[in-house]
């Protein structure tokens, strides 16, 4: 073995094996991936306009995942049936891994100001808003989902993306929906 070879750590390794089979990857993303323990996710960041969900640990991302959202995706939720995915501060509160969808994790959308705002117009908020995967049902099409706003207001990630927010993300964990 060569002088190099031998100061390098399984870390350094395998992050220079992720960038070249991953060049989309952030430095922290890679960092977090040649980890043995990622560190404890701090939040959740949605940013709808770029169709990405971020797991950020104390500011830092640590994960990054391509989202689908709800069929209208501009703007924030309004009423049920809106087909919408809300916008602003919320909690994540309620784990089933027994959903319609490949597990999901429920936002705590509404809030007091979506609720206000919603009966001020003598229409229903809605609710149930979670990340999930797929539909279970869906078999072989799991392929036509990809790159597709297609939710009632959810945010989507691929079955084996929800599996891996799943492991990392715990019910309380705050989530900031951005347009």
């Amino acid at each position: 073995m060569t002088p190099l070879v031998q100061r390098l750590t399984l870390a350094t390794i395998l992050a220079l094996v992720f960038s070249l089979a991953a060049p989309w990857l952030s430095a922290a993303e890679l960092r977090t991936l040649a980890m043995a323990t990622p560190p404890a996710v701090s939040e959740v960041v949605v940013k709808k306009e770029q169709r990405r969900l971020y797991l950020m640990a104390h500011g830092e991302v640590i994960r990054s995942y391509r989202i689908s959202l709800g069929k209208s995706p501009t703007g924030h939720k309004l009423y049920e049936g809106d087909s919408r995915t809300p916008e602003g501060s919320y909690t994540l509160d309620f784990r089933n891994p027994h959903s319609d969808f490949y597990k999901s994790i429920r936002i705590s959308y509404p809030n007091h100001k979506d609720r206000r705002q919603a009966e001020s117009w003598g229409l229903n908020p809605g609710g149930n808003i979670m990340i999930h995967g797929l539909p279970n049902d869906v078999g072989d099409m799991a392929f036509a989902y990809i790159g597709l706003d297609w939710t009632n207001g959810c945010i989507a990630v691929s079955n084996e993306e929800m599996d891996e927010i799943w492991q990392l993300v715990d019910v309380g964990t705050p989530i900031r929906i951005l347009p």
